[in-house]
């Protein structure tokens, strides 16, 4: 039978994880064109926070698919599981949760390094002002979106996989064909 403290401790990393991949999205970097002493133009950003955040949820989005791999043990290792309609919802949520898991994981890390990311000098030989450039907006919230459907998929994943392993024994007599009584 599933657990329900492991289910509930997922749900809370899943929802932290979301929780600070929104507050990323709504903290990004935004910048503006100054002109220094000496008359060069350079860009000023405002706090870097989002990239922390990013990087604490994509943190405890590892830890939340960790802790379900290891119970499941990564449904490769282990005794099988008994043929059942569980099984194959078990192999195809794992499938999913995985993929899942990499789309959020990279949107969280792609955001996060972006983010990070700010324009230098341009105009040192009087040529164009800087672009100022900023990350766009909405990938910490495609982050955040996959966060939720890794959870769903990790979750569900987990119910049937325990479903499969926790059933009655697979038909247990003896199946092969004697040719010795022929």
């Amino acid at each position: 039978m599933a657990s329900s403290l492991l289910l509930a401790v997922v749900f809370v990393f899943d929802l932290i994880a979301f929780a600070l991949a929104v507050a990323a999205e709504q903290r990004r970097n935004t910048a503006k064109l100054v002109v220094d002493a000496n008359g060069r133009k350079y860009c000023q950003y405002d706090s870097d926070i989002a990239t922390g955040l990013g990087v604490g949820s994509f943190f405890i989005l590892v830890a939340s698919q960790v802790i379900i791999m290891i119970v499941t043990r990564c449904l490769c290792c282990g005794k099988a599981m008994r043929p059942s309609g569980s099984r194959s919802w078990a192999i195809c949520l794992f499938i999913t949760s995985w993929v899942m898991f990499i789309i959020a994981a990279a949107c969280l890390l792609a955001g996060s390094v972006r983010n990070a990311y700010h324009t230098k000098y341009r105009d040192l030989l009087k040529q164009s002002a800087p672009s100022c450039e900023t990350m766009r907006k909405g990938v910490f919230g495609a982050g955040a979106a996959f966060i939720v459907l890794t959870g769903i998929a990790s979750e569900i994943y987990y119910v049937s996989f325990s479903k499969a392993n926790n059933g009655p024994p697979p038909y247990a007599r003896d199946t092969g064909v004697r040719m010795g009584n022929l």
